[in-house]
């Protein structure tokens, strides 16, 4: 099969118009019309990144976060997004990027982050937004979508309990809150990366708790005085967007039989490690 029947699948699920104005999701570099010899699911694409697609005989890397965010100016060796750029083309590495338009699509990365939180009737919070798009029969369907998700605890959690929870849940070394609530966290939002920007939302909808990344000092002080709990998990937590894609991937090649590997990448992304005083690096 080709790469673009690959892509036009996920697509189809996450259509490129949910994405936010700022984004830049869909193709990156490459071709479509080359048959995929393997497909590769990471969260951020790097150098690292393509090395391993080249190893693992993928021709195709389905990421996350888009390798391309702002124009380039050259292609040269200048930094190490225009390295990798290089990388893929010499190497015939096609690269996409399923960004803000999965994170905003019904079932997409903030669903699947509430459902290893053991949240239920998770639903979208904030402003919705209604696009047309094709569906496989090349029908005119309207999807739905919305930046943020909540989703509420079948038992109230209190604020402790919540935060050992989270790290355990998603493997982080760190999450940073502001001071503990006394009274317990039912509904809880949730917009996966830097969702700032729906704290005003997610208070109106009688958040206990609104778990994002990317949270700025001044933003945590600004909502000192209302009863949000605000946890900062950090943006890596979005890594689970990798398994649930093997999953949509795996699901797709059975239904359709498509002839296509699909690899979980191994490479670690995070940019940031944590320290402990008195400790060597943990």
């Amino acid at each position: 099969m080709k790469i673009k029947e690959v892509l036009r699948a996920l697509e189809q699920f996450a259509p490129l118009p949910l994405q936010e104005g700022f984004d830049n999701a869909g193709l990156q570099v490459g071709l479509t019309e080359a048959e995929v010899s393997g497909a590769l699911l990471c969260l951020d694409v790097t150098e690292k990144i393509v090395d391993e697609a080249v190893a693992k005989g993928c021709n195709l890397v389905v990421a996350h976060h888009p390798l391309i965010f702002r124009k380039l100016a050259q292609v040269s060796d200048a930094n190490a997004v225009q390295r990798t750029v290089m990388k893929a083309i010499k190497n015939d590495v096609t690269i996409a990027a399923l960004h803000t338009n999965i994170d905003n699509a019904r079932g997409g990365v903030n669903f699947k982050i509430a459902e290893k939180m053991g949240l239920v009737e998770a639903d979208f919070f904030g402003v919705r937004k209604t696009i047309q798009t094709l569906n496989d029969k090349g029908e005119s369907v309207s999807v739905e979508g919305a930046s943020g998700v909540m989703g509420t605890f079948e038992q109230p959690l209190a604020a402790d309990d919540f935060v050992i929870l989270l790290k355990k849940t998603f493997d982080v070394e760190c999450v940073m809150c502001n001071q503990l609530l006394r009274r317990p966290i039912r509904k809880v939002a949730i917009c996966g990366g830097s969702g700032a920007f729906l704290l005003t939302d997610a208070i109106a909808a009688g958040a206990d708790a609104f778990v994002t990344g990317d949270i700025f000092y001044h933003t945590a002080h600004d909502i000192e005085e209302t009863p949000l709990f605000l946890v900062d998990a950090g943006h890596h937590i979005e890594v689970v967007c990798r398994k649930q894609l093997a999953k949509w991937v795996n699901d797709w090649k059975e239904e359709n039989n498509w002839d296509v590997t699909v690899i979980e990448s191994e490479t670690f992304t995070d940019p940031f490690e944590f320290y402990k005083a008195g400790e060597e690096n943990a």
